[in-house]
C-alpha cells in the first residue's frame, strides 16, 4: 500500500457510493488519507441527490444497492447534460466480464473489483481525475479558440467591408 499523502491539499472531490457501511468507510477513510474530498452516499438515490446539489469531480459507485443500483444511477447521470461529463468508477464484488461490460455501456469509465488493491485504485482514481482535468482544459482552449476565431472573422468582414468602400 503507499504511503499516505502528508499534503492534504484539495486533489478532488469524490463520491463514494455504496450500500455497504464498511465498504464505505473503508473507501471514504482510505481516499480522505490521500488528500481526496470524499462525500459518502449509501444508496443510489442519495447519490442522486448528492450531484444535484454539487457535482463531484469523480464518482466510486457500487453495482448491487437496493432500490437504485449502479447501473441506473450512472445511466441516469449520463443522460443529463449537466452531469454527464463527470467520471464513472464502478467499484463492486461483480467481477464477470458479462458485469464490467455491463458498466461500460451505462457509462462508466473503468471497474475495479472488490477487494481492491489499495494502490490500484489510487492509482485509477489519479488518472482518471488527470483526464477529466485536461478535458477540462482542452474544452476551455477550444472555446478561447471559437472566441479568437470569431473576432477574426468580424474583424475580416469589417476589413472587407471597408475594402468595398475605398473601392
Amino acid at each position: 500500500m503507499s504511503g499516505c499523502t502528508k499534503d492534504h491539499k484539495h486533489r478532488g472531490q469524490i463520491l463514494v457510493v455504496d450500500d455497504s457501511p464498511g465498504s464505505l468507510k473503508l473507501l471514504t477513510d482510505f481516499l480522505g488519507r490521500h488528500g481526496y474530498q470524499v462525500r459518502p452516499a449509501a444508496d443510489g438515490h442519495l447519490a442522486l441527490r448528492s450531484v444535484a446539489v454539487e457535482a463531484p469531480d469523480l464518482i466510486l459507485l457500487d453495482v448491487l444497492m437496493p432500490g437504485l443500483d449502479g447501473y441506473e444511477v450512472c445511466r441516469r447521470l449520463k443522460a443529463d447534460q449537466q452531469f454527464r461529463h463527470i467520471p464513472v468508477i464502478f467499484i463492486s464484488g461483480l467481477d464477470e466480464v458479462v458485469d464490467k461490460l455491463k458498466g461500460f455501456e451505462a457509462g462508466g469509465v473503468d471497474y475495479i473489483s472488490k477487494p481492491f488493491d489499495p494502490d490500484d485504485l489510487l492509482a485509477r482514481v489519479t488518472t482518471h481525475l488527470s483526464l477529466r482535468r485536461l478535458q477540462q482544459e482542452v474544452e476551455a482552449q477550444n472555446r478561447e479558440l471559437g472566441r479568437e476565431i470569431a473576432e477574426r472573422k468580424k474583424a475580416e468582414e469589417a476589413l472587407h467591408q471597408i475594402h468595398a468602400e475605398l473601392e
